[in-house]
């Protein structure tokens, strides 16, 4: 995906012929907020991403992928990081899971 995640979640919208109204109320939102996101004025809450999934019925794996992939490029970029920050990140990620780190212990 090339667009920015708020506007992946308007195409799938809109595609869906749905309203702002209609899935903002499927995704426990309001309609204000929903707008705020699609135009990248918000971020996108990643508790919701399971409802997403839902509403669109998208494979959530691939749905994270996406999300996290955009978070982590909104980072870098605002901080104007070298892409070779994701290898170490990858590396990061294998220590990690090596050591058996459980996953609600970190934050991002």
């Amino acid at each position: 995906m090339k667009v920015m995640f708020g506007e992946y979640i308007r195409e799938l919208r809109t595609n869906n012929h749905l309203t702002l109204t209609q899935l903002a109320a499927r995704l426990e939102l309001d309609s204000a907020n929903l707008s705020k996101i699609e135009n990248g004025k918000r971020d996108f809450d990643e508790r919701r991403l399971e409802k997403l999934a839902d509403v669109f019925n998208l494979d959530i794996e691939k749905l994270k992928v996406e999300y996290f992939g955009d978070q982590f490029a909104k980072k870098m970029f605002k901080y104007n990081c070298l892409p070779e920050a994701l290898n170490v990140a990858k590396e990061k990620i294998n220590y990690m899971r090596n050591m058996n780190v459980k996953q609600t212990e970190i934050e991002f």
